[in-house]
């Protein structure tokens, strides 16, 4: 009699949607551009300008004012999409291809609920995930707990897609701290604007993947308590691109010829060492601890080819408070199979946040 080892058998399935996504000429690597030159500079500088200085001091968010249209509604809810300037400083603006000057959100939401008895939460994108689907579909479902779902198109991904890129494959690694950094500002002057101008009882932010180190870090960085919901994230980006199934992917070879225009002598491995180096900003556990650490729910799988478990634990570690989740499977098949445990996280955590006080 065969016995099949069921997590190995995700952990292969990972590597096997790996290979074939990364190893395959069907699209070029990242960073096929190499660093990004003087854009590099200013980002690095920029996100270490992202840590207060003084715990707790965080930066406010910008303002916002949507434009909306209706796309769907019934009798119960109502789907819109929304367009508004990124809130990016200008220095970050004339880094940023033009396409992606224009943030875009879907904001579906219950109809006939007073917004101060209802929760919204922001989703943000995992690697690939250009549109606004997916994310609908996990917060669908939701609207029968009076939770909205606001799903907000990345920077670099979608119609901000800049011209030359070939689907998710940036072009730079600078491309890669500017989606991050702007995602970052674009989130908080959403949740701002759900808690000012709509009204909304509680706040929260989710992401898959990639999405979930974005949402980590806006839940860490956000001046008031939101429930902070990582799904399949590492704590940074060197796991992914250093550690994960990624670095198949990566176009390390011109990396290193950027780099010798310099210095001559560089090794593959100075350039490995390099974007540790250059990635190791995106470590959340250098960030602040999140107001309320008790709504923080990470939901990891047991045998992930891209993840690693201690990824996941540095994180709770560094967040005392936070709970950890773990689902059966790979990256890939937890993507695909685990979205009732996601939604489940999403309201265990906004249930452990007070409600807003209505004003007077």
């Amino acid at each position: 009699m065969v016995t099949v080892n069921i997590g190995m058998l995700h952990y292969l399935i990972d590597h096997i949607y790996g290979a074939f996504m990364h190893r395959t000429k069907i699209s070029p690597p990242f960073f096929s551009r190499g660093w990004g030159g003087s854009k590099l500079e200013l980002l690095e500088r920029m996100i270490k300008d992202l840590f207060p200085e003084v715990e707790g001091q965080n930066w406010p968010p910008s303002l916002i004012q949507p434009i909306w249209r209706t796309v769907w509604e019934t009798r119960s809810a109502c789907l819109r999409e929304g367009v508004f300037r990124t809130t990016c400083d200008e220095q970050l603006i004339s880094a940023l291809p033009p396409e992606s000057h224009t943030a875009r959100v879907a904001f579906l939401a219950p109809k006939h609920v007073p917004p101060q008895k209802m929760a919204c939460v922001v989703h943000l994108a995992g690697t690939g995930d250009h549109s606004f689907d997916r994310r609908l579909h996990l917060g669908g479902p939701l609207l029968k707990e009076n939770i909205a779902t606001m799903v907000l198109e990345s920077p670099f991904y979608g119609r901000r897609r800049p011209m030359l890129q070939h689907g998710s494959k940036l072009l730079c690694v600078s491309d890669l701290l500017l989606l991050g950094r702007t995602t970052i500002d674009e989130t908080r002057s959403l949740l701002h604007w759900l808690d000012s101008e709509a009204g909304f009882g509680k706040m929260g932010v989710c992401g898959l993947s990639m999405g979930g180190v974005h949402a980590a870090m806006v839940g860490s960085l956000h001046p008031t308590p939101v429930a902070t919901l990582p799904f399949l994230s590492p704590h940074s980006a060197v796991v992914a691109f250093c550690e994960g199934i990624l670095r198949y992917g990566t176009a390390w070879e011109a990396l290193r010829e950027d780099l010798a225009v310099q210095k001559p002598a560089m090794t593959l491995e100075d350039v490995r060492e390099r974007m540790r180096n250059v990635l190791s900003l995106t470590d959340v556990t250098r960030f602040p601890i999140p107001k309320n650490p008790n709504a923080v729910i990470f939901v990891a799988a047991t045998d992930d080819g891209y993840i690693p478990k201690h990824s996941v634990l540095e994180l709770q570690k560094a967040w005392p408070g936070s709970e950890v989740r773990w689902v059966t499977g790979g990256h890939v098949s937890s993507f695909l199979l685990h979205n009732d445990e996601f939604r489940r996280a999403i309201i265990d955590g906004l249930n452990r946040l007070e409600w807003k006080e209505p004003p007077f």
